[in-house]
């Protein structure tokens, strides 16, 4: 995890602490997740203040929501693969926690939350330049608040490039708590990638964001 947010913790034991779920035990990511909500929130305001210096407060305010609401924070835990290191008590394992798209937002903000404690704002905005990155660079100020399936496709029609495919590859699980496994596949640019999720949609969007931020980083060039 570490090398994925391109951060390296002094002090190991906060990343553990943002990695615990409450029924796992203490000490858990909730006074974390409490922290980074608000230091998100605020890094998240101050990159937009200072790339849409034209914006009104009200539209500022619009794209903040769209970059820390519940789905989005959901899309990146799962593109981090955070959900395979949580810490999770037995009842949440055998229920699926480890999907769910509440307990990954909370740990995505109790991960922020760890490196604002362990080395301040300044190493915070640098995770969160890192992982937001791509979304950053997309945001357009006159459609606030685009999924990754959205912000891919558009990619995609700007570079003339055909549309990706979704396909379900895997299934898991029983009917009433499935897990979805789907492909996303855009021939064109020799890029396929995977997400998983507890709905097909889920999915979708979780192989979407990882193919565009494939593309954005310059690995599929048309």
């Amino acid at each position: 995890m570490q090398r994925r947010i391109g951060f390296k913790f002094s002090r190991p034991e906060l990343l553990q602490q943002a990695l615990t779920h409450r029924s796992h035990g203490s000490p858990h990511n909730e006074r974390l997740e409490f922290l980074g909500d608000s230091v998100l929130n605020c890094l998240a305001a101050a990159e937009l203040f200072g790339r849409f210096a034209e914006l009104s407060e009200g539209d500022l305010s619009r794209l903040r929501a769209g970059l820390v609401r519940r789905e989005t924070l959901h899309q990146l835990a799962l593109a981090l693969g955070l959900g395979d290191l949580l810490r999770l008590g037995e009842g949440e394992l055998k229920s699926g926690g480890f999907t769910r798209p509440s307990i990954l937002a909370d740990a995505f903000e109790a991960l922020i939350g760890a490196v604002f404690v362990d080395a301040g704002f300044d190493a915070a905005r640098g995770v969160v330049r890192r992982l937001y990155g791509p979304l950053l660079e997309a945001l357009d100020p006159e459609a606030p608040g685009k999924d990754p399936k959205t912000l891919l496709q558009e990619l995609l029609q700007a570079r003339k490039v055909a549309l990706p495919r979704y396909s379900v590859v895997a299934t898991s699980g029983a009917a009433h708590n499935q897990n979805f496994e789907v492909e996303c596949l855009i021939a064109a640019l020799s890029v396929r990638t995977l997400g998983r999720g507890t709905s097909r949609r889920t999915a979708e969007q979780e192989a979407a964001l990882r193919a565009f931020e494939q593309i954005r980083r310059g690995a599929a060039v048309p």
